[in-house]
């Protein structure tokens, strides 16, 4: 997976550190199925101008889609840990239209009438 970022600042990338190799490894066994060249995480992180809020974004480019998630929290590890749970549901629910498991999920089985109470 090639790992990428643009405006963060050091501070902002020591904080996140031991986090972000954490969630990148549950990525990692998530996308095992995928060329790890052919992955690409870019992330971001704004700073809002007149409050106490940081913004991580991320985009991840696999061979058969993009996804882009977002997290809001009051400091840069909190709103990384929700960009990082988006994802992680994103790449799930992507997964699965890939497989089209939409397509062979078993219908619930319907109660069968016994001889017995069909002749009362």
């Amino acid at each position: 997976m090639k790992i990428t970022y643009s405006q963060v600042d050091a501070d902002s990338r020591e904080a996140i550190a031991s986090d972000f190799n954490r969630y990148v490894g549950k990525l990692e066994r998530l996308l095992s199925r995928y060329n790890s060249d052919a992955v690409h995480l870019h992330n971001s992180v704004e700073k809002a101008p007149r409050k106490v809020e940081f913004s991580f974004a991320m985009n991840l480019k696999l061979p058969t889609g993009t996804l882009h998630a977002t997290g809001k929290g009051p400091d840069v590890r909190s709103s990384s840990k929700a960009a990082f749970a988006e994802l992680e549901g994103q790449i799930k629910k992507h997964q699965q239209k890939v497989r089209k498991d939409y397509v062979w999920k078993r219908k619930r089985g319907r109660a069968v009438a016994s001889p017995k109470t069909a002749v009362e």
